[in-house]
C-alpha cells in the first residue's frame, strides 16, 4: 500500500470501490446485486470478539510479557505456541500457566502449530490441551497417523486444526491438501487455514474458506507482499490480501472460530506492526 492510503483514504475508497461495485452489471449477469448487504451487527461483534492472539508472534518474549502485550494489543483470546508453553510441561506448569492467562483476562483457546511426528506426540499433545482446558489443537500430525488422530479427538472432544505451511510444505500446502487427507475422518478434524500461505499460493484464501466452511475451525490471519512463493508477511492492509472479501465470506458462511494475529514481522518488535493490522481488521468489519 502507498503512504499516501491514508485510514481516512481506505474507508473513502472501500466506499467507492463498494458503490462501483454494487452498481456494475453485464449482459453475462444481470442479475447482480444492486448493494451489498451489510454484515449484521451481531455478527460484526462476534467477529471483533473473536479476535486473537497466535503466541508465535511473541516468540521472541517470555510468558509474561506475551501475556502483556497480547492485552496491550486489545486481544481478550490467545492460542500457545510451545515457546510460551512447553510441551513436555508437567501438568502442574500447564495449570499455572493457565492460570496466569486466566488472571491476565485472557482466554487460552489452544495451542499451536503443534508438529506431531509420533503416537508419543499425539498421546502428549491432547493431554496438554486438555489439561490447560484449552478447546482446539492446531496442529501438523503426520498423515499416517491421522487414524489416531481421529480416534483421540473422539476420545478428548478437542477438535485439530491443520494448519497448511505453503510453498515448500510437502505434507499439507494448502487447505485442499488437508481437506483430502481429512475427508473421511471426523468432522472436528479440519483446517486452521492460514490465509498468507494460502496466498502465496496463488489460492485467494476467500474462495477457499468459503469451499471448505463446514471443515474450517481456525484462522491464521496476516498479509504478504506477493502472492508467490517469495511473498513475505506484511502489515495487514499493505498486502495483496483482499481483507475485505475475506472478511464478508467469513460472515456469508457464519464463521464461528477464532481469528488468530500470526504477525511474523518484526519479530523484536512486533507490537506496532501488528497493531496496525488489528486496527485494519477491526476498520474492515466496522465499515463492512
Amino acid at each position: 500500500m502507498n503512504t499516501q492510503h491514508t485510514r481516512r483514504n481506505f474507508f473513502r475508497l472501500a466506499g467507492i470501490s463498494t458503490a462501483v461495485f454494487a452498481g456494475c452489471s453485464t449482459a453475462a449477469d444481470s442479475s447482480a446485486p444492486a448493494a451489498l448487504v451489510p454484515i449484521a451487527p451481531a455478527v460484526k461483534a462476534r467477529l471483533k470478539s473473536n479476535l486473537a492472539m497466535a503466541s508465535y508472534t511473541l516468540r521472541k518474549f517470555p510468558l509474561d510479557k506475551c501475556l502483556e502485550m497480547t492485552v496491550r494489543a486489545g486481544f481478550k483470546n490467545i492460542a500457545f505456541k510451545d515457546f510460551h508453553l512447553a510441551m513436555d510441561s508437567t501438568p502442574e506448569q500447564i495449570k499455572l500457566a493457565a492460570e496466569k492467562t486466566k488472571k491476565a483476562g485472557l482466554n487460552l483457546y489452544g495451542c499451536g502449530v503443534v508438529y506431531m511426528k509420533s503416537e508419543a506426540e499425539v498421546n502428549r499433545a491432547f493431554e496438554y490441551a486438555k489439561t490447560a482446558g484449552m478447546k482446539v489443537i492446531i496442529g501438523v500430525p503426520e498423515p499416517d497417523l491421522l487414524p489416531l488422530v481421529d480416534k483421540k479427538v473422539k476420545e478428548y472432544d478437542i477438535p485439530v486444526a491443520i494448519h497448511n505451511h505453503g510453498p515448500g510444505d510437502k505434507v499439507y500446502p494448502t487447505p485442499a491438501v488437508i481437506i483430502d487427507k481429512v475427508k473421511t475422518l471426523d468432522k472436528r478434524i479440519g483446517l486452521c487455514m492460514d490465509i498468507g500461505h494460502t496466498q502465496r499460493m496463488g489460492i485467494d484464501p476467500a474462495d477457499d474458506a468459503a469451499k471448505y466452511a463446514d471443515r474450517l475451525i481456525d484462522l491464521h490471519v496476516k498479509d504478504v507482499n506477493a502472492a508467490e512463493a517469495k511473498g513475505s508477511t506484511i502489515e495487514i492492509g499493505r498486502g495483496v490480501i483482499h481483507i475485505p472479501r475475506f472478511i464478508r465470506t467469513l460472515a456469508k458462511i457464519d464463521y464461528k472460530g477464532m481469528i488468530a494475529f500470526e504477525y511474523e514481522k518484526d519479530d523484536s518488535d512486533p507490537l506496532p506492526g501488528l497493531s496496525e493490522s488489528v486496527g485494519y481488521i477491526r476498520g474492515v468489519i466496522d465499515a463492512a
